[in-house]
């Protein structure tokens, strides 16, 4: 295909991501009253452990704030609703310059990630109310919380994004072993600095306070970063052995 043939398809392929991406939001608007019900769960929970004595509760500081919070949640559940349709238009335009050996290699990339990903939202979903609890603890006695509903929401969906994305982490790694970039023992060498990523991330993203939450996604993040050293040594191994096998028929 010539240049401005690839520039036709790729604005095809765009509109109809685009095309998804819009129903996808409508759709997503349609669950908003749900989302921010499940989302506001631990305001309502921290507004029963103070008792009626202070005011715990979602406010919008402008007069557009309503809007815009199903608005910015229409838009990131949107791009999770039309993900399959979207990633499908940017696989078919990458794929047919794609080795048969690349192909299969980013099959196997994005079939552990997404689920690593989904996994990691979980997490950070179920982490985010004991956050929030914990942290309404520290107010003074006879303060009112007042959540603004904008950094409200900025606080969940940053800290399930980022919980996320953490999961995904060690399928890098063993991206980048594949790619021979990084060796299974060199990736197992840096144990001792992975764990202390691991812990100190896992101490940013929980409160000081929750001690239970902190070691658990910690264990996580260590146990998927060994698991990935595992399988990248169990890769050189077999590239080695491949290796000597093609040099013992070669001789």
């Amino acid at each position: 295909m010539s240049l401005g043939q690839h520039l036709t398809e790729l604005r095809r392929r765009f509109i109809i991501g685009l095309i998804a991406l819009v129903v996808g939001m409508v759709l997503a608007y349609l669950l908003t009253d749900w989302i921010i019900w499940a989302m506001t769960e631990p305001i309502r929970m921290v507004a029963e452990q103070r008792g009626e004595g202070s005011a715990v509760s979602l406010m919008y500081s402008t007069i557009t704030g309503p809007f815009d919070l199903r608005l910015r949640i229409s838009f990131a559940v949107g791009i999770i609703l039309s993900a399959p349709v979207w990633l499908w238009q940017l696989w078919a335009f990458l794929m047919p310059g794609l080795t048969r050996k690349e192909v299969r290699y980013t099959v196997g990339f994005v079939s552990a990630a997404v689920p690593l990903f989904f996994a990691g939202c979980f997490v950070g979903w179920w982490v985010m109310p004991h956050i929030v609890e914990i942290m309404a603890t520290f107010s003074a006695e006879g303060a009112d919380n007042l959540y603004e509903a904008k950094y409200y929401y900025d606080f969940v969906f940053k800290l399930i994004l980022v919980v996320g994305v953490s999961f995904v982490v060690p399928v890098f790694l063993v991206a980048l072993n594949l790619a021979g970039i990084m060796s299974g023992m060199a990736i197992l060498k840096s144990w001792r600095v992975a764990v202390l990523i691991a812990v100190g991330f896992a101490g940013l993203a929980t409160p000081a306070a929750d001690i239970v939450s902190m070691l658990l996604l910690a264990g996580i993040l260590i146990v998927l970063f060994f698991a990935a050293a595992g399988l990248s040594m169990l890769f050189d191994r077999r590239r080695a052995k491949r290796a000597r096998a093609e040099l013992g028929t070669s001789a």
